[in-house]
């Protein structure tokens, strides 16, 4: 008996499930789904202007604005007045029968008044990647590519702001060094001067028309177009010249020697040598006309110096991590910073003159060297 009436039961569920399994549901019947969307009419968001908001949402009655502010508006078509710049996010949530649909935009409203105070670009070397670069010193700027190098390593560069050229030096191949010439944008890369031991750093005299390079025990010299090449215009017997540089204010020639650590300075007609500053070991120097001050790296100070252009008063400024930095350096004159290579860490810095306020301009980068700034 017991056996009869579980099977009843079995029966009984069968039927009520087959019961259910014949109904339909008509999805036709379904409210459309709300689309939230909106455009702006604007073509310039500027503060203290209205911006017209054009709600383009399908199928909602209601609406709720978010301007990102803590602001907030339901009507359909809202206008908005921002009174301080700055990145917005505004959401749109519009609500129908058929549920509810989200919409964000971000947007970024301007001072139409205020002046870009700075349109300067840090041109430099990335050596592990064959390129020289440059970055706008307007934060948040992008790193762009000038030119690639490859095959043509370097170490220092300068620039021409009468020509508007790129001096470049390549001391990839010892024994035939080269200082090559570019524009601005990486084109027309000529061969201005060959011959070269193995070149470290360019400097101008504009005065003269020369150009001066460092190169092994020599500071040679060449006319701007690499004429009347002087190979051992200066010599330091057994030298190893890493950085050169020029003063218009004091009319000298400033270089780095690192065999003997010393930093020299001699004459545009190369006599007069002297030696400036003792014990210095380095790879780059700055000459700061405007500040009459020289910037250079001294490893055995682990740190960015800078002393008086006649080589008084020379005091580190910024220390560097690993004992390697400053293989470039430049200062803008416009926002009172000098700028320097980690070359170790892979980054560019930056900090006051007088080396406050240190901070990172860029990281990442791939053994940063010389540089300049185009004002």
């Amino acid at each position: 008996m017991k056996r009869f009436l579980l099977l009843a039961g079995c029966i009984i569920n069968i039927m009520l499930i087959g019961s259910c399994s014949g109904e339909k549901y008509n999805f036709d019947d379904l409210p459309r789904a709300v689309k939230s969307y909106f455009t702006i009419s604007n073509v310039e968001l500027n503060i203290n202007e209205a911006i017209l908001f054009k709600n383009e949402s399908e199928d909602a009655t209601t609406y709720l604005w978010d301007f990102g502010d803590g602001t907030t508006s339901s009507e359909a078509n809202p206008s908005k007045i921002y009174t301080v710049p700055g990145m917005y996010t505004v959401k749109l949530k519009a609500i129908g029968d058929g549920g509810t649909g989200n919409y964000s935009q971000d947007i970024a409203v301007i001072d139409p008044n205020v002046v870009i105070e700075t349109d300067n670009e840090l041109y430099f070397i990335e050596y592990n990647s064959d390129l020289i670069r440059k970055l706008s010193l307007i934060p948040g700027s992008n790193v762009e590519t000038v030119a690639n190098m490859s095959g043509k390593g370097g170490h220092g560069m300068t620039y021409d702001h009468v020509s508007n050229k790129i001096y470049f030096c390549d001391f990839e191949n010892t024994n035939n060094g080269k200082i090559l010439r570019m524009n601005l944008d990486g084109t027309n890369i000529e061969e201005v001067l060959t011959g070269l031991g193995s070149p470290y750093g360019v400097a101008i005299n504009y005065a003269e028309g020369k150009m001066y390079i460092a190169d092994g025990a020599n500071v040679s010299r060449a006319n701007l177009d690499g004429t009347g090449f002087e190979k051992q215009f200066v010599n330091i017997s057994g030298g190893a010249m890493r950085a050169v540089g020029f003063s218009t204010k004091t009319n000298l020639i400033y270089f780095y020697e690192v065999n003997d650590e010393y930093m020299y300075v001699a004459k545009p007609d190369g006599t007069g040598v002297e030696q400036l500053i003792e014990g210095a070991y380095g790879y780059g120097l700055y000459i700061d006309d405007v500040n009459e001050k020289i910037y250079y790296d001294d490893r055995n100070n682990a740190g960015l110096m800078r002393a008086n252009l006649d080589g008084t008063n020379p005091v580190k400024i910024a220390s560097f991590s690993g004992n390697r930095g400053g293989s470039g350096m430049a200062v803008d004159h416009d926002e009172n910073k000098i700028y320097w290579s980690e070359t170790n860490l892979n980054n560019i810095k930056r900090a006051n003159l007088d080396g406050t306020e240190p901070e990172t301009v860029r990281s990442g980068l791939s053994n940063p060297r010389g540089m300049f700034i185009k004002h």
